[in-house]
């Protein structure tokens, strides 16, 4: 087994754990952020049933919920895309740009998405400036050759922004829940 080999090996084992404890950190957050309301999110998700998405919930959103869960959704696929071709060939980079400009899009998107917190900016918005910040940074590290930084801050991005923002998405009572199982 090259040395090569081995290094691509250790970095997603060394990835693992780290991932799960981030996943870990972020229930516990959002716990304590639904916390006053658990009882309340507890009887709507035991209410549940997985439906077809109801499309009149989404003629009501406002554009820049739309824009955002359009982008979001195209950037989670494009991503997934991305994580399972080869790296450094002509596609990934085409479609490295697209997902780094459909993720600014859906981060810029929530500047204007205030409704969760009475017209005011929400813990959720700590995702939103961190996605703005580390995502050039990802870039550069690109453009510099520093492959090993950059697969790490974009599969950051990736899984961290995606899963946690998807399982945020999906606490009984917002939006995409609503849409797909109230």
């Amino acid at each position: 087994m090259s040395v090569q080999t081995q290094d691509v090996r250790s970095n997603r084992l060394a990835f693992a754990p780290s991932f799960a404890l981030s996943m870990l950190a972020v229930a516990v957050l959002v716990l304590l952020a639904v916390g006053p309301v658990g009882g309340g999110v507890a009887r709507l998700a035991q209410q549940g049933h997985l439906h077809a998405p109801d499309l009149a919930i989404w003629t009501r959103l406002s554009l820049p919920i739309q824009i955002h869960l359009i982008t979001a959704l195209s950037a989670l696929i494009l991503g997934a895309a991305l994580m399972i071709v080869r790296k450094g060939r002509r596609f990934h980079r085409i479609a490295g740009w697209t997902w780094v400009s459909l993720v600014s899009v859906t981060a810029g998107a929530t500047l204007f998405i205030r409704t969760l917190n009475h017209g005011s900016w929400s813990f959720l918005h700590l995702f939103t400036a961190w996605t703005l910040l580390v995502l050039p940074l990802a870039v550069m590290a690109a453009r510099r050759h520093a492959v090993s930084r950059h697969r790490r801050t974009m599969m950051g991005l990736f899984y961290g922004g995606f899963a946690i923002n998807l399982l945020i998405a999906f606490i009984p009572g917002r939006t995409l829940w609503v849409m797909f199982f109230g």
